[in-house]
């Protein structure tokens, strides 16, 4: 666990409750014919994560930071604006969750819970130490896990989940291909970009024989393997999660002869017939 840290930490964010609802949705939709995202996007957040994380361990400063140094003054503010937008909805829509679902538990009103939800989120960080906040960070990691358990006990058909895990599926459909783009737009965000960036480089600051690798290039080799290992496991866990949060909702394994997967496997035909919803992109 000590070589692991803001890779894992990022890539368990990625795992959000709008994140985790977009991937149930398209479960309850598409059922297994939409699994192969995961494996497709996993390559892609590993390449640019790793690429967020060298910079600022390579630098000692953030995407933010270098943006400012390397580009114009309207560049730097447009792509913060962009993100402070993006991150501003992406958090109403988490503690919305966060709040209905404590709801759904206790009951009660959940503007209450999402106004707690948040106070407690910003105290923490305004008032905890960084060292102690990122260690509850990497050991909430493990809830993700539930995943995996519930996984175990649910009656899931392993055959059809590895064909659509293994074997991609195109089907002529708008509302397939939104879904697509959303399971994508909600795997792959800025925030955990800056994140990950941001990480490498408080923990510079936090370590003091840890210096930025243009001042310190002897320290390299060591740190871009650590970087290597810690993005693969944080990003595999960012995709195994959504992977069983799409299984929980499979709908039902009854084939639909109209529309067919790659290679003469059919899609489920309940999977077509659940209710479009909205979800995060």
């Amino acid at each position: 666990m000590r070589v692991l840290g803001p890779g894992l930490i990022t890539g368990a964010s990625d795992d959000d409750p709008s994140g985790i609802a977009t991937y149930s949705q398209a479960g309850a939709q598409f059922g297994f014919a939409i699994s192969w995202t995961m494996l497709f996007s996993y390559p892609l957040m590993v390449a640019i994560q790793q690429i967020s994380a060298r910079i600022g361990r390579t630098t000692g400063k953030g995407i933010a930071g270098n943006l400012r140094q390397h580009y114009p003054n309207w560049l730097l503010q447009g792509i913060v604006a962009l993100l402070l937008v993006a991150n501003t909805i992406n958090i109403g829509a988490d503690l919305g969750a966060m709040a209905d679902a404590l709801r759904l538990l206790i009951g009660g009103p959940s503007l209450l819970y999402v106004i707690a939800f948040g106070a407690l989120c910003a105290t923490l960080q305004v008032f905890m130490a960084y060292a102690r906040y990122v260690a509850v960070l990497k050991w909430l990691t493990l809830v993700l896990f539930a995943y995996f358990g519930t996984v175990m006990v649910v009656d899931i058909p392993w055959a059809e989940a590895a064909r659509g895990f293994l074997i991609p599926t195109f089907v002529p459909d708008a509302a397939f291909w939104t879904t697509v783009v959303a399971l994508l737009g909600t795997t792959i965000s800025p925030y955990l970009f800056f994140w990950q960036a941001a990480q490498e480089v408080e923990d510079i600051r936090l370590e003091p024989e840890r210096r930025p690798l243009v001042k310190a290039p002897h320290q390299g080799p060591d740190a871009i393997q650590r970087i290597r290992l810690d993005t693969y496991i944080g990003m595999a866990f960012s995709n195994l999660a959504p992977a069983c949060s799409q299984s929980r909702s499979w709908p039902d394994p009854q084939p639909m002869p109209s529309a067919r997967r790659a290679g003469g496997r059919s899609v489920s035909a309940a999977s077509r017939k659940k209710p479009r919803r909205s979800m995060r992109r």
